[in-house]
């Protein structure tokens, strides 16, 4: 006689256990990979914000659209002045609404904490400054992340 049955087998479940093991083990670095390539594509994206909207403020400031004092560099004296603007230069006449040239400022995806605020995730660097000597002055004419640690292309984050 024989009994008609529903569940599964030691042997079916022990094989089906393993299968899905293995697909873990292949998934895994995938996800880890691809969350690595989104906070690369991230960061370029921010580097890229940033650097548009400090030339930007260098541009206005050249073509006297905002005030430039004597002797000034014409870029920005912080991060924060990007998003809080700039008065108008009076040669263009009155204007209580200030050149803004930034929304936000984006964070550096790759800093580890979260509650620093976004203008502190960036190494700054002055005008006078010399080629990757990010020591604060007073303006800023460029940034990097501060984050440590390699790309996936080998190169270094604090590079770019």
């Amino acid at each position: 006689m024989k009994r008609a049955s529903a569940a599964f087998t030691l042997v079916e479940m022990l094989v089906t256990l393993a299968l899905v093991g293995i697909a873990a083990t292949v998934v895994l670095p995938y996800a880890a990979l691809v969350e690595a390539r989104a906070k690369e594509s991230e960061l370029r994206l921010s580097l890229r914000t940033l650097r548009q909207a400090i030339d930007q403020y260098k541009a206005a400031a050249d073509a006297g659209l905002i005030e430039k004092k004597t002797g000034d560099s014409g870029y920005p004296s912080s991060l924060e002045s990007l998003v809080n603007g700039v008065p108008r230069s009076t040669a263009f006449g009155i204007s209580v609404t200030p050149v803004v040239f930034l929304r936000r400022i984006p964070r550096d995806p790759f800093f580890p904490d979260r509650t620093v605020p976004a203008s502190e995730t960036w190494n700054l660097r002055a005008y006078g400054s010399p080629p990757g000597d990010f020591s604060r002055g007073n303006d800023v004419f460029d940034v990097s992340s501060k984050a440590g640690g390699s790309a996936l292309d080998g190169s270094q984050l604090g590079d770019w």
